[in-house]
């Protein structure tokens, strides 16, 4: 098991990446017409729905792929990804004019799927559980000589994903309650590592559906547990259908996040509600949930005066974003 991020190796990724990112906002936010309970609390919302690929998700695949050696460059990369990932994938990879090859779940959204072969990706369907989409990656490696890009278990993918962390940390150093979506622990690790490193009487709280909660049962009982595909695939915040955490992101997890919440479906949906009134940006229900936990889990939370909540994405299909404004149940995952 390698060491976790130090804010040397983060800090080394921030000016490695610059070039490609973006350094998204911190957007205030009154949410205290949606929860009496945040009256006179200070709430943000970090942006990373404006990212060029409308995800963190290109920090981390950027770190990676910005450090290929020529020869790497030359063989291509794969990942396995229901989206997000893939965009950053395909995104850094066409910057430095590598070959990408993404495994996808067929219960992928149609949206990031149109957004990754846009991106001049090669897409590969299998059927939905994670699992499926890691066989078959590892399979084209051995035939082909792929470099894997992993989505979340990945020193250097950590370290890209923590320097979210560090813009927060940096930007809002009076923030005393992070928030970060999980699934396969990428973005949660990172910007945990990030934030406690830099500000240590801050909190750090992981949030995913209840529907997909094996991060918060991995945490309460100290190991890694995983869910089966037919679980975590129920929840509509398909970019936090992982079955289970990574090894590494349960390391960082354990040594830098304070507890894990869960949602419900419909507190994601009314939280995609309030995100949009309240800041006029546009949520993916997984890049909701941190808000969810504000709204409807401010009892489960540890005291605070001034929070920062993960938007962590806003990559969905305008036709489910339409029903959810209007109060209505999604009638699919496209």
């Amino acid at each position: 098991m390698s060491e976790l991020v130090s804010l040397r190796t983060i800090h080394e990724a921030a000016a490695r990446i610059a070039p490609v990112i973006v350094e998204t906002p911190l957007v205030r936010a009154e949410f205290s017409a949606f929860a009496p309970e945040l009256a006179g609390r200070s709430c943000w919302l970090k942006a990373e729905s404006l990212q060029p690929i409308g995800s963190f998700k290109l920090r981390g695949a950027a770190n990676r792929i910005l450090q290929l050696t020529p020869d790497e460059v030359r063989r291509g990369v794969i990942t396995y990804s229901s989206g997000n990932h893939a965009q950053g994938v395909a995104y850094a990879a066409r910057a430095v004019g590598a070959r990408a090859v993404i495994v996808m779940p067929s219960n992928a959204p149609a949206i990031k799927r149109a957004a990754t072969l846009a991106l001049g990706a090669e897409v590969v369907d299998v059927g939905p559980a994670s699992s499926e989409r890691l066989a078959k990656s590892e399979e084209l490696v051995r035939e082909h000589g792929y470099v894997t890009i992993p989505p979340y278990d990945d020193r250097d993918v950590i370290a890209g994903q923590a320097t979210c962390g560090l813009e927060i940390a940096s930007e809002l150093p009076e923030v005393d309650l992070v928030l970060a979506p999980v699934s396969g622990g990428g973005l949660l690790s990172g910007v945990a590592a990030a934030v406690r490193q830099m500000l240590p009487q801050a909190v750090v709280v992981g949030v995913e559906p209840e529907l997909a909660g094996d991060a918060a049962e991995s945490f309460r009982r100290g190991e890694i547990v995983s869910w089966p595909a037919e679980m975590t695939s129920r929840t509509l915040a398909d970019g936090l259908r992982t079955q289970s955490v990574g090894v590494r992101n349960f390391a960082h997890i354990r040594a830098f996040v304070d507890r894990i919440v869960t949602v419900t479906e419909a507190e994601i949906q009314a939280a995609m509600r309030a995100i949009v009134a309240a800041t006029r940006l546009v949520p993916e229900p997984s890049g909701a949930v941190t808000t969810a936990a504000l709204l409807f889990h401010a009892r489960e939370l540890p005291p605070f005066r001034t929070a920062v909540a993960v938007l962590s994405g806003g990559n969905v299909a305008p036709a489910m974003l339409a029903e959810i404004l209007a109060g209505a149940a999604p009638g699919g995952n496209a």
